[in-house]
């Protein structure tokens, strides 16, 4: 099988980009590639005094509706009138003439980030503790905020979120899922298990992450007790707040390190429990977690389509980064935590 060429972004084109913005650009800049290829690529960029985050998708394999950065941007940057802890964005392109594809440019915030066991390994229990209710807190006030209040009105259609969504992934599941998969029939029962079981209309919509968990957030270097900013924000609609502990607490499963490609700190044993973490949810956000085997079944199909999809982009060579041949290992146990959950 191929290799895809390593990550590049056309700084020169970017640097311009920035300039026609109005953002002062001093010197030649630099590039790091921070993350590629399972999601949207995501470089740091400097110039002699200034530093940047770049978001672009990915270079291949994309479905539809995924990696839409110009989504994460507007989100971003409705949310900075808020308490909600986000990187202050700088600018959207999107042009795909100018690198290849649309990006977005917000500041760098300096933070720790937290991915693996052994980098959890260097935090102390009392500061695990503390970044849990930290995390837990943030998607608490993120559910509390009012989307209208702050021009996101039309960002999401909260009427029908439930079967719109299982509808949206299961449409994700066709395109990255091969005829002949090992997994097309634990996918089509859970997906009948979940069509049997869709609720009504909820009674609170909200701004869901759609993909928040301890890897997803820039913590204080001096206390990870505080969230910095939440980042990746791709999955980000309006919706069931339900939906997103649900995904928080589905990342809990082993499975995850199939998908990262290493043992990740978000399904370290030092965290709480799932049933724990929902609760410590409840308790900050008061907001009761109806439906919630429905949602733990959809979380784990959505999880199952995102491992699938990373190992559609591994096989067509449209991957960047180490671990991408393990993700399509995790599918299958994935599709039957989602059917545990739903056949309750």
């Amino acid at each position: 099988m191929s290799q895809s060429p390593p990550a590049r972004l056309d700084l020169a084109a970017v640097g311009a980009f920035l300039v026609a913005c109005g953002v002062p650009v001093e010197g030649e800049l630099s590039a790091r590639l921070i993350a590629g290829g399972r999601s949207n690529l995501t470089f740091a960029v400097a110039d002699a005094h200034h530093r940047w985050v770049v978001r672009r998708p990915p270079t291949g394999g994309r479905t539809p509706s995924a990696h839409d950065v110009a989504r994460e941007f507007r989100v971003a940057r409705a949310l900075e009138a808020t308490d909600v802890p986000v990187a202050r964005t700088v600018a959207l392109c999107e042009d795909p003439s100018v690198i290849g594809a649309a990006f977005t440019v917000v500041e760098y915030v300096e933070g720790l980030t937290i991915r693996t066991q052994a980098e959890l390994e260097r935090v102390d229990d009392a500061a695990v503790k503390a970044c849990v209710a930290g995390l837990v807190s943030a998607l608490a006030v993120l559910h509390q905020v009012d989307h209208r209040s702050i021009g996101l009105e039309s960002f999401g259609r909260p009427r029908g979120y439930a079967a719109r969504q299982l509808r949206r992934w299961s449409g994700q599941w066709e395109i990255v899922s091969s005829q002949q998969s090992e997994h097309s029939d634990l996918a089509e029962r859970l997906l009948r298990r979940l069509a049997d079981s869709v609720p009504g209309q909820q009674r609170h919509s909200t701004i869901v992450h759609g993909d928040f968990r301890i890897d997803n957030t820039l913590l204080a270097t001096d206390n990870p007790g505080i969230v910095r900013a939440i980042v990746d924000w791709e999955l980000s609609t309006i919706g069931d707040p339900v939906a997103d502990v649900a995904m928080m607490c589905a990342y809990r499963h082993t499975g995850l390190n199939l998908v990262l490609g290493t043992a990740a700190a978000w399904t370290s044993k030092r965290l709480p429990s799932v049933e724990a973490l929902a609760g410590l949810y409840e308790a900050a956000g008061e907001i009761r977690l109806d439906h919630w085997e429905f949602y733990m079944g959809l979380a784990y199909y959505k999880l199952a389509v995102i491992a699938e999809g990373i190992s559609h982009r591994y096989r067509a060579g449209a991957t960047v980064g180490a671990g991408f041949d393990t993700a399509g290992d995790s599918v299958a146990a994935f599709l039957e935590a989602g059917l545990s959950h739903v056949t309750r």
